[in-house]
């Protein structure tokens, strides 16, 4: 393993780049300064590790089963050497780690590097299996190039376990050792280990994912469509697949492809509707081994565009009901779970961010199931004299919708009286109209307990940033509404930096954002010109008011300077340090120079 000439200037390197002072390039290898990067966005403590415990690893998959012997037999061959073996998961759960001697193993316990524990790199930073992981290919870290400076004494190498067949990432392999005892073929033998590994999981599966394999190739050699092919242990996606269908419809297809080629007819050819409202013709022809069914291929074909729909305009943006824009799994699920919430009678709790929808989301699916009917919506947040007696009121009424915005603000003796009352319209004899709240959060033994004891059912609506492929769906939504008969469009330069924007304030701030561009351009097109400079940042906090102001700035004089950090700095007054630590505090995506 290549070792770092100078370790005390690699640790002076590092120490400036958690102060945030500027780096020379030179000092660190590129890999490690880019992870450096990683760990400091996703906000991993450098001080401490402190991890929570996952979950019991499963110790019978194809991957344990096939790298267990090769593991023991490593073990016995290292003849004792203070090397610790360790197996992940494709996430970097860790699964098993091989005995390496009491100190080390007292010390790797101290930084939960054991069976249960994640060592991705969103959780411990700079690791041999985080960063092997995140980016997909081996590698080795050495003492102070760990993020952790817990870990600064150790020594790792990480490889990614790759399925033979699929090619799918299915875990690592890592080899630690004290720094003082790093060997350069450390990071050999892990790949000679994980190389080892791979041959098993070939063995293991068999002639059957092999024949799987051949088939899937031949369809795809002779179609150009969407093709995909499974078993219970393999899925293979060509890239029409992954680029046509978003996350959730291929959770549909393959859910019935998979109960298609298990049925009586494994060749049938059904048509499914996807929750884009899109139908799905599906072709499946199942593959036999010796031993009996092996799976199936798939080949899809989408409903054709229908005669007479006009070609030159833009499609309408994908809706689960009128006014609920929007296709991502995370999305759809959550509006499913109103509407059966709904459809069943039952109280609901509502959670999730500020701005995702939630009131959106009531609004619609009580005006489609319950077109005409009465809906009330009560602001808890400016709950003040009166404000009980509206509710009693509405509770009164017996029928339609009432909605209790914000009801996690409330607290004392308002929350205490908003319980009793709905208690006793609850109890008694007289009929309720339908109820929901909503929760800007999750409240687990607050004193919100006792009136969540009247909602049965809580769901959870996703933040924008994990639903980020419906902002081009979104935007012209808006749009249209913003600006009649399509005058404004926007470009798809502009409309790449809005899909890339992580939206701290979800789908209200990009509401927000748009009425603020058709102030000053009401036709046309939208180019990046017209962003604001929230819009050029990607992070996922909202900022103080003089926070924003710091960030406008920062973001104007480096468009004024075209993107030159250096420039841009002396502009503002600023030291080059402080430039860049505020571009990476405030997620500010820089103008190319």
């Amino acid at each position: 393993m290549p070792q770092p000439s100078d370790s005390d200037g690699l640790a002076r390197t590092r120490e400036q780049f958690l102060t945030a002072e500027e780096v020379d390039p030179h000092q660190v290898r590129d890999a490690i300064l880019a992870s450096w990067w990683r760990s400091r966005r996703w906000n991993v403590a450098a001080d401490r590790i402190d991890l929570a415990y996952m979950r019991d690893p499963d110790l019978d998959t194809p991957l344990t089963r096939s790298a267990l012997p090769v593991l023991r037999h490593l073990r016995e061959h290292l003849d004792g050497q203070p090397i610790s073996i360790i197996l992940t998961d494709q996430a970097g759960l860790v699964l098993t780690r091989m005995d390496a001697g009491r100190d080390l193993d007292a010390h790797l316990d101290r930084v939960n590097l054991a069976p249960g524990f994640s060592y991705a790199e969103e959780f411990v930073g700079t690791n041999g299996i985080g960063t092997a992981l995140e980016g997909g290919r081996p590698m080795h870290v050495f003492g102070h190039e760990h993020y952790a400076e817990h870990l600064e004494d150790l020594a790792c190498a990480g490889v990614p376990i790759h399925h033979p067949i699929s090619g799918k990432t299915v875990g690592a392999v890592d080899l630690t050792c004290w720094r003082k005892d790093a060997d350069p073929l450390l990071l050999t033998l892990a790949k000679t280990t994980a190389g080892q590994i791979q041959q098993a999981l070939l063995a293991d599966s068999g002639i059957r994912e092999l024949e799987l394999l051949q088939e899937y190739l031949r369809t795809c050699r002779r179609t150009a469509g969407i093709v995909f092919a499974l078993n219970n242990d393999v899925v293979m996606m060509n890239d029409n697949a992954r680029h046509a269908l978003d996350p959730a419809e291929q959770e549909v297809l393959l859910a019935r492809a998979a109960e298609t080629l298990a049925g009586r007819n494994p060749t049938a050819s059904p048509t499914v509707e996807l929750p884009s409202g899109v139908k799905a013709r599906m072709f499946c022809r199942p593959v036999r081994g010796e031993g009996g069914p092996t799976g199936g291929v798939v080949h899809v074909k989408l409903a054709e565009q229908r005669a007479g729909v006009r070609l030159d305009v833009a499609p309408s943006p994908r809706m689960f009901l009128p006014g609920l824009v929007g296709s991502g799994g995370l999305w759809l699920r959550g509006c499913h779970q109103v509407k059966s919430v709904h459809a069943a009678g039952e109280w609901l709790a509502l959670e999730g961010e500020a701005g995702v929808g939630k009131l959106a989301v009531i609004r619609a699916v009580h005006q489609h199931d319950s077109p005409g009917a009465h809906f009330a919506v009560l602001d808890a947040a400016s709950a003040g004299r009166g404000w009980l007696a509206d509710v009693r009121r509405e509770l009164r009424e017996g029928e339609g919708a009432l909605v209790i915005r914000h009801a996690d603000r409330l607290s004392g003796h308002t929350l205490r009286s908003l319980a009793q009352t709905l208690e006793k319209a609850r109890s008694g004899p007289d009929p309720t109209p339908w109820v929901a709240v909503t929760l800007s959060q999750r409240h687990d033994g607050s004193e919100l307990a006792d009136l969540l004891r009247f909602f049965p059912s809580t769901v959870e609506l996703p933040p924008l940033r994990y639903h980020l492929d419906d902002v081009p769906a979104l935007v012209p939504f808006f749009l249209a509404k913003l600006v009649p008969d399509g005058r404004l469009t926007c470009s798809p330069e502009a409309m790449q930096m809005l899909s890339r924007s992580s939206w701290p304030g979800n789908v209200e701030q990009l509401w927000q954002v748009l009425r603020n561009i058709v102030q000053h351009r009401r036709s046309g097109e939208i180019r990046p010109g017209d962003l604001p400079p929230e819009c050029r940042t990607v992070s996922r906090r909202l900022l103080s008011p003089l926070e924003a102001m710091e960030r406008d700035a920062i973001v104007r004089s480096l468009t004024d300077w075209d993107g030159n950090k250096i420039k841009a700095a002396a502009a503002l007054g600023m030291s080059r340090a402080t430039i860049y630590r505020k571009i990476h505090e405030y997620g500010i995506v820089a103008p190319a120079k």
